[in-house]
Order: structure tokens, then sequence, then C-alpha cells
């Protein structure tokens, strides 16, 4: 399977001449941020911009500004909660809770664009079933229909401040205990069992128009034995 430009990351606050190079190569195409490139949202435009005129077209520059333990950008910033808190703001009042959602969508697309960020990988779409913890309240809600409200919700609050949304991780993360960044997570369950399930929202805001999908890295062996990144099957 062929793939696209690479996305790289960066060693500190500012841009070394060896990441310049790097980045001028053709088969570099944005740079993701994290925490160690961060010190205040001053520091922040001024390596973004860097980042941004070495050419053209522009570098994309993106993070993981979810909310709850997963905001690289803290300080500075308006600190998130994470996306179970919206689930439970759901199961109480659910027009409330998509209100909230969609504030919260606007604010952190908001607050990365005033800084030059083009975008945030988020809203997570897996269920939070309680088998992983690298998930776990970053998740949403259990039942699929409820993540998927809310997820459109979070987006269009993202799409209302002129951002674009990634839902991560297809087609879900939510039933395998193994933190990906760590080990090689195997999800032994049944295809059908996923498509019907796990699948359901990112069906649901692919067909609402989602920019982007980033995709597990997890193996589900009853459908494909590659990891899901790597697979035909489910890209």
């Amino acid at each position: 399977m062929s793939h696209g430009p690479l996305m790289l990351d960066l060693q500190g606050k500012m841009l070394t001449n060896e990441e310049r190079e790097l980045l001028l190569h053709p088969a570099a195409g944005g740079v993701i941020l994290f925490s160690r490139n961060y010190e205040s949202p001053d520091q922040l435009s001024r390596l973004v911009s860097q980042i941004h005129a070495l050419r053209e077209p522009k570098l994309f520059v993106a993070v993981d500004q979810e909310g709850g333990r997963v905001q690289r950008f803290c300080q500075g910033f308006t600190r998130l909660p994470p996306a179970a808190w919206f689930g439970g703001l759901y199961d109480d009042d659910p027009v409330f809770g998509l209100q909230a959602v969609q504030i919260a969508g606007w604010l952190m697309a908001s607050e990365l664009l005033a800084e030059g960020v083009d975008f945030s990988f988020a809203p997570v779409l897996d269920l939070g079933t309680g088998v992983s913890q690298v998930i776990g309240n970053r998740a949403f809600h259990r039942e699929p229909a409820i993540v998927a409200d809310l997820a459109h919700g979070w987006i269009k609050g993202v799409h209302a401040a002129g951002m674009a949304a990634v839902g991560k991780h297809f087609p879900g993360h939510g039933n395998v205990s193994e933190d990906s960044h760590l080990a090689l997570p195997v999800d032994k369950r049944r295809r059908e069992d996923i498509l019907m399930e796990d699948l359901s929202p990112f069906r649901r805001l692919i067909e609402s128009g989602i920019e982007a999908i980033m995709p597990a890295h997890v193996i589900y062996e009853k459908a494909s034995p590659e990891l899901a990144g790597f697979s035909h099957y489910w890209l």
C-alpha cells in the first residue's frame, strides 16, 4: 500500500537546522507538536510561523488537543474537560450536553487557530467500553449512537471556528487493553461485531463530511492480518 506525506515531530521549542532540512524534504507533509514543543502562546505562534514559512504549499501543523489528560498546550489555553464529561452531561440532559460539547469544540479550535495551528487530532470516536485504559475517559460514551451525537456536536463547533476535524482511532481502539504506543494490540472479536458497534460512529461522521480519519495502531485479526493503518481492508 502506498502512503502519502509524513507528519514529523520536533525535539524542542524552536526549529533546529537539521529539522529545517528534514521538513523541506518532499516526503514531509506536516508537523505534530507535543508538550515538549510548548512554552507559551507567543512562543507557539513564533514556532508555527517558522514552520509555515519553510515552503509552499505550507506544511500542516497539528496537535493532540482533545481535553482532559490529552491536552498538549495547557498554560495560556483553556483547560478542557475529558470527552467522558460531556457523556455524563448528555446522560442527564442530551440537549445541554450537545450544546456544551459544541462550545468546547469551538473554543479548542479558536484558541489553536489564533496561534496558527492548523488542526487538532480530535475528536476520539472510540467506544468507552472500560477495556482500554489508554482510551478511558477520552471516549465520549459507551453507546455508539451517543458517541456519534457528541462527536458531531464537537465537530460543529470546530467547523464554526474554521478548523477541520480528525476522527480517531479507526475502526475503534476501545476494545483492546494494550496501549498501542507501547505494545501491539490485537482485537480478536468477530469482524461483524466491529462493523456493527465500533465502526458506527466513524460511519456516521464520514457520511457527515468529517475531513480526515486517523487509523488505529491495532490489528483486527478476524478482518485483516495487518495493522489498520497498513490494511487494504480498512483503508
